[in-house]
């Protein structure tokens, strides 16, 4: 594969909790990211009037995941345990992209994971074929890349 002239498909990857669990299927995941804040700074002796850029503090982006709603009683027991044990229900995510055989090819791992807000689906009785989907986004500490 060292060969690949075009890029990953964005539609093939799996969702799963620390220690390998799958927590459903998800039809789209957005938000993966980090940021690193620079403070600009000048020395009161330095001969040149300019600043020196030093990196500050990092944070992670909220990530959001939506799919059609399953019955996963671990994702919503998850969500109970944030309200009730507070820091001690922090789990560990991984993102799997995966290639047209399934093999994993780009990981995310965010660590230390809340889930910060959960929004259920419209329910309509308008008929038609639309999917209940439901929308959860997760607070992370960190984010880490393996390849």
């Amino acid at each position: 594969m060292a060969n690949r002239t075009t890029p990953y498909g964005a539609f093939n990857f799996v969702v799963n909790f620390d220690g390998g669990e799958t927590f459903g299927g998800f039809s789209d995941v957005s938000g993966i990211g980090t940021e690193l804040t620079i403070a600009e700074y000048r020395n009161g002796n330095d001969r040149e009037n300019h600043v020196r850029k030093v990196g500050g503090v990092h944070k992670v982006s909220d990530v959001t995941l939506k799919r059609g709603i399953v019955n996963s009683i671990s994702l919503f027991q998850w969500i109970k345990d944030s309200r009730t044990k507070g820091p001690d229900a922090k789990k560990s995510i991984t993102i799997l992209l995966l290639d047209e055989s399934q093999k994993p090819v780009q990981t995310w791992v965010l660590r230390g994971v809340l889930p910060m807000k959960y929004t259920g689906p419209t329910l309509a009785a308008k008929g038609g074929g639309d999917v209940a989907m439901e929308e959860l986004v997760l607070s992370s500490e960190a984010l880490e890349m393996e390849a």
